[in-house]
């Protein structure tokens, strides 16, 4: 860049490893030689002065829709190299019809990649407005629209890339409506002024505290303009799907649902995800679902029903079969559709998780939070009912109705181990006896639904009491 190099713009390069600085430097001439055809330079814009829109969709139009290209487009446009931050007004280091100069592209890359949230603020409100003009403040609505593009990038560069984790897209629900339902969650978190809009401070507050707008505006820029830093992994969006049988199944998860789960969970990348319990595979039997929860380790249990309201919860323990709650508070609720929530423990109680069976005297089935016959999540042993009480919230987790009825009828249901299995029992080695009940858990599931005596399953009641 030479002698006329701003000092805000060696700022910026400072930030960057000298082999990093390297390829920063290098993006806006890749993009340049990179460009070629009826989508390359102009006659208006000679080479080497200033990138184009032409260019820049050369370099992301598999990656994004035209809509964020512009977005990312004018922001670049609307930086000023001498105060490093879009400008309040309609003067502009470069104007638009002129293109992206080399420093202008160098700050937009170090604020993206390497910036604050108090540098990444002015860049979000310019690409919300997209070419709106200059202003102090956009509308939520603005936001709300970004990030749908926003997320609809990310969830392109997934499968592009070919990043799934071995997830599925066309065998799992509707992605354009997990986008709008992950890009309301994370707008519902933006608090706007007293005037109803978003100015650079609210949105400043925003990108500091929720961290999937920087994750994901990085990941779009890296990707999309091909700036791979070292040491600086892709990161990991998805967590490894394995032992599912696609062909047969119909997922009622989509990737920006998982997207937004996963991250909730306690060590959520450290074991793949396993469907272990599927009514569309497995049929509509209470007795099957306990076979595929227990001995599995910590489970998500998702929920769809009559009304189309999908919903569920995260058992942060292997689940048991008992007339007692158990659990802790790393267990929590959530809601897929109509809005995207998850509702974390209170500290209220301790009715984390319950599930009992074949009991005369205790409820018979499923449950997490509230009370017995009041319960946040509640799944009859009948199976095809259940109840969300909430008046107004679940005191366990302060959920409000899950459901799109208090009692509901139950279309279908899904349970994924997520974690790591529990760790063998004492006396389960290779060389040890292992009781039916260890070693196929559905096969103890039939013997209790056909009235068997499980001798057994009495005698290690303390043992029961000793897992954690």
């Amino acid at each position: 860049m030479g002698n006329t190099e701003s000092v805000v713009v060696q700022r910026r390069l400072a930030r960057f490893r000298p082999e990093e600085r390297h390829v920063v430097e290098g993006v806006f001439n890749k993009l340049q030689a990179d460009t070629g055809g009826p989508s390359g330079a102009t006659e208006n814009t000679p080479p080497g002065k200033a990138l184009t829109l032409e260019m820049l969709q050369s370099s992301m139009d598999s990656l994004a829709s035209d809509s964020m290209i512009k977005r990312v487009y004018q922001c670049m446009c609307s930086i000023d190299p001498g105060l490093a931050m879009p400008a309040a007004s309609g003067k502009t280091g470069t104007s638009v019809i002129s293109g992206v100069s080399r420093e202008q592209l160098v700050i937009f890359l170090a604020d993206t990649l390497r910036g604050t949230a108090e540098e990444r603020a002015p860049l979000v409100m310019a690409m919300s407005q997209c070419g709106a003009g200059a202003a102090t403040a956009v509308t939520c609505e603005q936001v709300a629209e970004f990030l749908q593009d926003l997320i609809s990038a990310v969830v392109q560069i997934l499968v592009h890339r070919g990043r799934l984790q071995g997830w599925k897209p066309e065998r799992m629900g509707d992605g354009s409506l997990g986008v709008k339902l992950l890009a309301e969650q994370m707008w519902s978190e933006l608090k706007p002024t007293d005037q109803g809009d978003c100015d650079v401070s609210s949105l400043e507050d925003w990108i500091f505290r929720v961290s999937q707008v920087s994750l994901y505006l990085e990941m779009l820029v890296a990707e999309g303009l091909n700036v791979f830093l070292s040491g600086r992994p892709a990161p990991t969006l998805l967590p490894p799907c394995i032992e599912t049988p696609w062909k047969e199944l119909k997922c009622l998860l989509d990737l920006p649902t998982v997207m937004f789960l996963a991250p909730q969970l306690p060590d959520s990348y450290s074991a793949p995800w396993r469907l272990v319990f599927s009514t569309r595979l497995h049929g509509e039997s209470f007795t099957r679902m306990v076979a595929g929860l227990i001995k599995r380790g910590p489970t998500l249990l998702l929920v769809k029903d009559s009304k189309g309201h999908i919903f569920g919860g995260f058992a942060s323990h292997p689940w048991e079969v008992k007339p007692q709650f158990q659990g802790d508070s790393r267990c929590f609720l959530f809601t897929v559709f109509p809005r995207l929530r998850v509702y974390t423990a209170t500290g209220y109680n301790q009715h984390f998780m319950y599930l009992n069976q074949n009991q005369q005297t205790m409820p018979n089935g499923l449950g997490m939070g509230g009370q017995h016959s009041y319960f946040g999540l509640w799944l009859d042993s009948d199976f095809g009912h259940g109840h969300s009480r909430a008046r107004p919230r679940c005191t366990t987790y302060g959920s409000p109705q899950l459901s799109g009825e208090e009692d509901f009828t139950l279309e279908s249901m899904e349970v994924w181990a997520v974690g790591k299995p529990p760790e063998p029992e004492e006396g389960e080695g290779a060389g040890g006896k292992r009781s039916i009940l260890d070693v196929d858990p559905e096969t103890q599931a039939m013997m209790e639904m056909t009235g068997k005596t499980l001798h057994s399953q009495g005698l290690r009641e303390p043992e029961e009491d000793q897992e954690q």
